[in-house]
């Protein structure tokens, strides 16, 4: 049976959108839940690029504390999820991490061009994660923080090492200890390392042995 933490960034890593809960301005003492895209960091952590001007922001501007919802259907009527419950606060994306958006939005590039989007980050203090029937409990948020990761450094080299290696149509994204993202047949796709959580220097293998090439 997969760890929590193993399930919770495999749901991070697959997913494209999740539900965003702020505490509301407009009636005070309400939830309001919203649905943006994200692309994790090399913390795993969600980074959101969302406008000034949205509802969403204008809650976070008066109080940082929210919950970012990760799901994904598993079968059999069963639904593996988690709900990461912190602080989100707008920041500077360094360049390395600011490629690595684009790679996974290249749609957001129009977004980039007004000047109201901002990237923003959600610094998780718990998270509740729920792999299935009678699978559930909480994770610290500092052992997704702390988990293994590769540097932004490495992922940007390995990918571009990497990326002549594969198939036609088949775009690498992103590079972490966990696996590899990348998008074929116009889908975003990932691929687990079976070794489990790899240093950077066996990334070439462990992505070998997942995505079954030479």
């Amino acid at each position: 049976m997969a760890s929590r933490l193993n399930i919770l960034i495999n749901l991070l890593h697959t997913q494209s959108d999740v539900a965003l809960a702020t505490h509301s301005t407009s009636l005070p003492g309400f939830p309001f839940a919203t649905e943006v895209s994200f692309v994790t960091d090399e913390r795993h952590c969600p980074v959101l690029l969302i406008s000034r001007m949205a509802e969403h922001t204008y809650n976070l501007m008066a109080d940082s504390r929210a919950c970012i919802s990760v799901a994904r259907t598993i079968g059999a009527g069963e639904i593996a999820r988690a709900a990461l419950v912190g602080k989100i606060a707008e920041f500077e994306p360094p360049p390395l991490l600011l490629a690595r958006y684009r790679r996974f939005r290249p749609e957001a590039e129009r977004f980039l061009q007004f000047g109201d989007f901002r990237f923003y980050r959600i610094e998780p203090q718990r998270i509740r994660v729920v792999g299935g029937f009678a699978q559930a409990g909480w994770l610290e948020g500092k052992q997704l923080i702390e988990a293994p990761r590769i540097s932004p450094e490495d992922e940007a080299r390995l990918i571009e090492e990497m990326q002549p290696l594969l198939q036609p149509g088949v775009e690498l994204l992103g590079l972490d200890a966990f696996g590899a993202d990348y998008r074929g047949d116009h889908l975003r796709q990932r691929a687990v390392f079976k070794s489990g959580p790899v240093l950077a220097e066996t990334v070439p293998a462990a992505l070998k042995q997942a995505m079954g090439f030479d």
